[in-house]
Formats: C-alpha cells, sequence, structure tokens
C-alpha cells in the first residue's frame, strides 16, 4: 500500500505535465483533442483508481505468489532474463485480459469506463476502473509461474509495463514507420478505441502489437476511415462512478427481468451487449445508430461552473497527494475514512457538472462524514497542522464553500449552466 502510493507521488505529477504539454502541441496545431468537463472526468476516474488501489479494495481470487510457490517448474538465475520474460509474460497476459473484458458481459463493467470517452487524449488514458473489485486473471500469469519468475519481479514490471500504455493516448502522433511492425502505436490504439464498425473489437495488445497479428484482431488505422470514439451506448454523464456501474446494474435489471432461468445465468457469459430476447422486446436499449452524426455528450456551464470543476480537481489531487503522503502514520480507520471521503468529493463535483441533484446529496454526506472525522481525530484533518498552522480550519471553510457552492450552481445558476437534449440527470 505505502509502496504504490510512493510511485504514485511521482507518476501524477509527471502525467500531469505530460497532458499539459499535449494540451499546448494541440492548441500550436489547431486540433481541438480536450473538452474541460471530459478532460476533467477522466482525471477524477483515474484519481478513484488510483485510491482504490491504495485502499486494496480489490479481492485476490489466486494470487501470483502462490502459484509461483506451488507451481514453479524451474528456477530461471539470469536476472536480465527473469525481467524480459516478466515483460513479455505480462504483455501476454495483459492482451488476453484486454480481450476477455471486451467479449464477455460480465467482464465489460471494468472496462467500459476507459472507452466512455468521447475524446481520444492522454487524459482518457486515465479513465480506469473502480468497479474491478475481484482480481481473477491472475491466471493468466500461469507461464510465468511456471517458469519460476519471482513475484518481486512481476510486481517490480508491472508499473513500469502499465505506465508504457499511456503516451499512446492521442491524435497528435501519425502513423510511426517500422515501429508499427513492433510495437502499440497511437494509430493502433485509436482504433481499438473506435466504434466504427470496421475498428471494433481490434487491437487488444498493450505493448507488443504481435499478440493482435498472431491472435487474428490486428486492424490498420485507415485513411478512408477516421476514427469515432466512445462506446456504442453513450454512457450521458462526466460521474465516473455512475460510468464504472451503468453496465452491471443493466444486466441485473436483465438477469431480474428474464423469463428464462437459463437466461438469467448465462446473460453474464454470454458475447458483450447480449440481452436475453423478451427483455430486448420488452426494454429496448437505445443505441447509437449513426456514429457519424452522433451529438457528443455536452453540458453547457456558466464560466463560474467550469472555474469551480477545474479548482475542485485541484483540490483533491492535493488532498490526495496528502493522503499518500501521510498514509504510513494514518490507522486503518482513518486510511478508508480519507479514501471515501476523496470518492465522495469527486462523485459530488462531477454529479455537478451533470447539473444532477445527486451533487447536492454527495455534498451533504461528504461534509457529514468530514466533521465525524474530525470528531474522532480531536478536531484535526489528519495531521494536516503538523504541515500547515491552518489546515484544519482550511478544510473546513472549504467543505462549508464547497456545499454553498452546490447548492448555488445547482438551484440559482442551473437554468443558465444546463442545456441538456431530454430531461435533467
Amino acid at each position: 500500500m505505502e509502496e504504490y502510493a510512493n510511485v504514485m507521488n511521482y507518476a501524477i505529477p509527471f502525467f500531469m505535465v505530460l497532458i499539459a504539454v499535449e494540451y499546448g502541441a494541440s492548441c500550436f496545431m489547431r486540433l481541438k483533442v480536450n473538452r474541460l468537463f471530459d478532460t476533467i472526468s477522466s482525471l477524477s476516474s483515474g484519481v478513484t483508481n488510483v485510491i482504490k488501489d491504495v485502499l486494496g479494495l480489490s479481492i485476490v481470487i489466486i494470487s501470483y505468489g502462490w502459484m509461483v510457490d506451488h507451481v514453479a517448474l524451474m528456477r530461471l538465475e539470469s536476472a536480465v532474463l527473469l525481467y524480459i520474460i516478466a515483460f513479455i509474460g505480462l504483455d501476454f497476459a495483459g492482451y488476453w485480459t484486454h480481450r476477455f473484458s471486451h467479449v464477455v458481459n460480465v467482464f465489460w463493467n471494468r472496462h467500459i469506463i476507459h472507452h466512455s470517452s468521447e475524446e481520444y487524449n492522454l487524459a482518457c488514458a486515465l479513465r480506469q476502473s473502480v468497479s474491478e473489485i475481484f482480481a481473477i486473471f491472475t491466471i493468466l500469469f500461469l507461464p510465468m509461474a511456471l517458469l519460476g519468475v519471482p513475484a518481486k519481479v512481476v510486481g517490480t514490471i508491472a508499473p513500469l509495463h502499465l505506465f508504457a500504455q499511456f503516451w499512446y493516448h492521442t491524435r497528435l502522433i501519425g502513423k510511426m514507420g517500422f515501429l508499427e511492425y513492433i510495437i502499440v502505436t497511437p494509430s493502433h490504439h485509436r482504433v481499438h478505441h473506435a466504434i466504427n464498425p470496421i475498428y471494433m473489437d481490434k487491437n487488444y495488445s498493450q505493448i507488443f502489437i504481435i499478440w493482435d497479428k498472431i491472435f487474428g484482431t490486428f486492424q490498420p488505422e485507415l485513411d478512408t476511415e477516421i476514427p469515432v470514439f466512445g462506446v456504442t451506448k453513450p454512457v450521458q454523464t462526466w460521474n465516473p462512478w455512475l460510468i464504472n456501474y451503468q453496465h452491471i446494474w443493466q444486466l441485473i435489471k436483465d438477469a431480474w427481468r428474464a423469463s428464462s432461468l437459463w437466461d438469467k445465468v448465462r446473460i453474464w457469459f454470454m458475447p458483450t451487449g447480449w440481452r436475453p430476447a423478451d427483455v430486448a422486446t420488452k426494454y429496448p436499449i437505445h443505441k447509437t445508430d449513426d456514429i457519424y452524426r452522433r451529438p457528443k455528450y455536452d453540458t453547457k456551464a456558466s464560466v463560474g461552473l467550469k472555474v469551480w470543476s477545474t479548482v475542485q480537481l485541484f483540490i483533491t489531487l492535493a488532498l490526495m497527494m496528502h493522503f499518500f503522503n501521510h498514509i504510513v502514520i494514518l490507522t486503518p480507520l482513518n486510511i478508508l475514512l480519507y479514501g471515501f471521503f476523496l470518492f465522495l468529493t469527486i462523485f459530488s463535483y462531477t454529479s455537478l457538472m451533470d447539473g444532477s441533484i445527486l451533487a447536492i446529496i454527495a455534498e451533504g454526506i461528504k461534509i457529514t462524514l468530514a466533521y465525524y472525522i474530525l470528531s474522532i481525530n480531536g478536531f484535526s484533518w489528519f495531521g494536516i497542522d503538523q504541515i500547515w498552522s491552518e489546515g484544519t480550519i482550511i478544510i473546513i471553510f472549504y467543505l462549508t464553500i464547497s456545499l454553498a457552492a452546490s447548492v448555488y450552481f445547482f438551484t440559482w445558476d442551473r437554468a443558465k449552466q444546463f442545456e441538456l437534449p431530454g430531461k435533467y440527470a
């Protein structure tokens, strides 16, 4: 937990700098690749995922360490060879994990957040799942376990393998010559994120594109087919929590409504999007008919709301960094409370960006939780006064302003801010 938090202390500022560089480059190239609320939603999604990982809110069915101890057929001694095998093994497992997440109904829920943005930029790379509770794909590490690759080596390589997937989420880099035959490039991954029929369910590879070519899922980007990004059933929200659980909620409803017991069982493991015939007829779901003319989800917001939403994001990032830098001295209860406070903060301001009453409800719960935290910690915000003498007072001021601003933007300012298609959330 502490080690992962320390890594994130360095990784997050690095990602933010690259996102800013991409934005500057896009302005110079006169190519619009960012929309403010979409970017805030993407970054907020990344924060929820990182906090979930730091809190350890995942249940590992079979650990890699257990597999190495029980099934290893040999023990490799070469340090260099171990790290090479670990990297290739992670990439092989990543291909299949990625592919299963796309083609099996229940597994799509853990991945939909990553595809939910209708833009394609470095920020959307950070849209990662918070709904992945059970880590069941560790079994795909079996080839590495058979070779006896130590768990410590895999643990070292895994973050590097993950971070290496960040850079190719951009529209600013075209095809890259001979590298197109070796590694996953921005062109390859644009295809993967597209909902054009010819591009759907292609290019699952994470680092080496060879896996798609071996297993028949490769598709080059075509000059005649500009990628359209998003999902075929638009998520219609900026709230990463709602996006994370939309698909599983639909599966639950469909399973409940199905008349056949067999359909109630198999819906979870059928191809993504499959629905029982009787449910599909009685409860139709609108999907995009014409991807080329589909309007992107948007909320018309005042300058005030845009500024406030941006401020909320940066306050959340600052509080998260404080959380990570002090996690070693926090009790297990305080670690959970701080994590859930940040979760509520993100839920609240992204709901406000949607124009949803959920923002006010979340703010009420958030301020209640905050005062509970203060009451059990001697009226101190997780020891912040030790590094900032007036830190707790500033936190209380922030909580008050946050609630007041949410009420203001949802009520008096709302009529001017939001002109959504259809009903308000």
